[in-house]
């Protein structure tokens, strides 16, 4: 475990170098997602096959998630992404980076390549969309439930979600309740600055864009094409929002490709 100081708080930080003697073939950023996610769902998954590919893997927790410092307030998308900002020039990750990022954390790393699109090789999003005005309304919707079941009637949500999630999710959802409880995050990321078509089209490294068959963001995978000038996407059958856990293997294989295809369109050019 190792925690980077920022300069505005503590991140809980994990990195795995590349296996045996190789050298690296770049540095992948892994950004996790909302409320009960935590870097570890990329450590147990797909983080382990990328540095056997030759990457040199970056996670973290968010601000307020996992073992990350969690200050009162500073929740919005563009606070997350100064974050990787100044993360990634604590660790002198000065290179053209791939990102991937899980549910919001697919937001942020969107962010990141529209403010620094020269920083970013490839860009991988598993269930996950740009910061755009029908996204803030959706994530206002479903925070605003959510935080009021988990900061307001916590006793019972928590024992609803161990009935019918299980305990270790349960566990999950009780560290989500006092991050609703004791932070603006709530607040903060429905109020976040926004994108417009324009912002979102001339983000031009190449994107994979990954859905759950059975998951409703799945809708997302035209507007993207439409709007992007190099994306593809693929749909899992079979899977909702949870892929990165429940189909790693296929999801690190789509991302591996991803990324060496990206590697190669840089060498070639």
């Amino acid at each position: 475990m190792s925690m980077v100081d920022t300069g505005a708080l503590r991140l809980h930080v994990q990195r795995i170098g590349p296996r045996g003697s190789r050298s690296s073939r770049g540095t992948v950023v892994l950004v996790h997602g909302l409320l009960t996610d935590s870097l570890a769902s990329y450590y147990f998954t797909v983080a382990p096959s990328f540095a056997a590919d030759g990457l040199d893997v970056v996670m973290y927790d968010l601000r307020g998630h996992g073992r990350s410092d969690r200050p009162p307030g500073g929740y919005s998308l563009d606070d997350n992404i100064t974050d990787l900002e100044a993360l990634l020039e604590r660790l002198k990750v000065t290179g053209p980076v791939h990102l991937v990022g899980n549910s919001y954390g697919g937001t942020i790393a969107f962010g990141y390549a529209v403010r620094h699109p020269e920083r970013v090789t490839s860009l991988s999003l598993i269930e996950s969309e740009p910061a755009t005005p029908a996204w803030a309304s959706k994530l206002r919707g479903i925070l605003g439930r959510v935080v009021h079941e988990l900061a307001h009637n916590e006793s019972d949500a928590i024992t609803w979600i161990a009935a019918h999630r299980g305990h270790n999710t349960a566990r999950l959802a009780r560290g989500a309740a006092r991050l609703a409880r004791e932070t603006s995050i709530g607040q903060d990321i429905p109020a976040s600055s926004v994108l417009m078509d324009h912002q979102i089209s001339a983000v031009s490294c190449p994107v994979l864009a990954l859905y759950g068959g059975k998951s409703d963001v799945a809708e997302l995978a035209p507007l993207l094409e439409g709007l992007l000038p190099d994306c593809r996407t693929v749909i899992v059958p079979g899977h909702e929002h949870s892929i990165l856990v429940e189909a790693p293997a296929t999801i690190g294989e789509h991302i591996r490709s991803h990324i060496a295809g990206a590697c190669a369109a840089v060498t070639a050019g």
